[in-house]
């Protein structure tokens, strides 16, 4: 089941993985664990992504930012557990 917020959609399953319609938004305060991620990427993006795209959807972070999206969804689902 799903529910709209005004931060997009809230999936009510946290066991759903990672997809590109989430915004980063959405997975750092869902899995907390993957801030760190999205830190190791800010190299290849030459910015903070989550302080410049923080709004935005995977996939257009990985457009915006020239990144390979399966790569990125990999490494997010890696460490990706509920946050609490």
């Amino acid at each position: 089941m799903k529910r709209q917020s005004c931060q997009g959609t809230v999936m009510s399953d946290t066991n759903n993985p990672i997809h590109p319609e989430m915004t980063v938004l959405d997975v750092v305060s869902r899995y907390s664990q993957t801030e760190a991620v999205f830190k190791r990427y800010d190299a290849r993006a030459g910015e903070c992504i989550c302080c410049q795209a923080l709004f935005d959807s995977l996939r257009d972070v990985v457009e915006k930012y020239h990144l390979d999206l399966k790569r990125l969804l990999a490494d997010l689902e890696s460490v990706r557990q509920p946050t609490k």
